[in-house]
């Protein structure tokens, strides 16, 4: 078996879009492949869905349904726990791929002997395979045998795991489970499933669609998905730390822990949720201060920061009540201005 596709799927019935992204897979010009749909304890016709696809593509398709919601990583781990293929590629239910995306993936891989392979996405609110914006993942410097240049790039821009192929070994091998019962697993595992390679390659050509709409994750904030976001960033540390790179790459994860668990929460947590609390912000502040006491001292926290953001986390380190109280009145003015700017 080449290649296993392992889908988490959750509450992704309406609107078509589980058999959009499922059509995508059946139709894959790649032979020998199978298609691995973990259902999260879905409750609406989601697991309905996948059962109707297996019956239909037998040969390639199965549908397993977990017995307790674990969220994308838990259904993730299911899927390689049962996987055969020789190689492993993730897909989120919403999404969907060009038909010859895979084969294409691992033709590189066999021409050029890597062992991890990508490509580019592009951003869509529509189902079609119309080509929307386009996002890309990766740069042609990144690719080739890892050195350590190579390994401190793809730290700080590693791109999304779901455009990329593994191969199933080294995930074993290193023991490269996701973690359960949160949000962003991607970003606590997304290292070490790139650092851990020995050969990158990449198709800069957008084989992916990351469909956009008001249910994606990106596009839901709350309290819960903000701690999910900091406990995250820990664990990519403590990933780090186990496979022995933390020291070695210590100021590009210093950077992405700051961006990941400290920056990304706090602006995204001030800006989405409405009842924000004075306690989580001063921890968040609190535990940035202690992991990493230098950071806004980082050469790429420098160069990469916008000014405005340095100047509200600076505010945010010397006192938190000034920092939130700032904060809400400079957004409420900005909507102010934004509503009567044509006036």
């Amino acid at each position: 078996m080449k290649l296993s596709i392992i889908v988490p799927v959750y509450n992704m019935a309406a609107e078509h879009k589980l058999e959009y992204c499922l059509d995508s897979l059946t139709a894959q010009t790649l032979t020998e492949y199978e298609i691995i749909a973990v259902d999260d304890c879905s409750t609406d016709e989601s697991w309905t869905i996948l059962q109707r696809y297996e019956q239909r593509f037998p040969e390639k398709f199965r549908a397993v349904h977990s017995e307790e919601n674990k969220h994308q990583g838990g259904a993730k781990n299911i899927g390689i726990k049962l996987a055969k293929g020789d190689w492993i590629g993730f897909i989120d239910s919403d999404d969907w791929i060009t038909p010859d995306m895979y084969e294409r993936l691992l033709k590189k891989a066999e021409e050029t002997g890597a062992d991890l392979v990508g490509c580019d996405y592009c951003l869509t609110d529509e189902h079609s395979m119309k080509v929307g914006q386009i996002v890309h993942n990766n740069r042609a410097e990144q690719t080739g045998l890892l050195d350590d240049e190579k390994r401190k790039s793809l730290i700080l821009d590693g791109g999304s795991l779901v455009v990329k192929i593994f191969r199933r070994s080294m995930i074993l091998e290193n023991e490269l489970w996701f973690p359960e019962h949160i949000f962003y697993e991607d970003n606590a595992l997304g290292n070490s499933y790139l650092l851990l390679a020995k050969h990158f390659e990449y198709i800069e050509e957008p084989l992916y669609y990351y469909y956009q709409h008001d249910a994606s994750t990106v596009h839901t904030i709350s309290g819960k998905r903000c701690e999910d976001r900091c406990e995250a960033g820990r664990l990519m540390l403590a990933e780090a730390k186990r496979h022995d790179f933390l020291d070695k790459y210590r100021t590009e994860l210093e950077y992405s822990f700051t961006l990941l668990f400290y920056v990304n929460t706090l602006f995204t947590y001030m800006a989405g949720v409405k009842r924000t609390k004075y306690r989580f912000v001063k921890a968040l502040g609190e535990e940035m201060r202690c992991r990493f006491p230098d950071f806004q001292k980082n050469p790429y926290y420098l160069e990469r920061t916008h000014e405005e953001e340095k100047k509200l986390i600076r505010m945010q380190m010397r006192s938190t009540l000034w920092f939130m109280v700032y904060y809400k009145l400079l957004w409420a003015y900005r909507n102010w201005r934004k509503a009567h700017g044509n006036r």
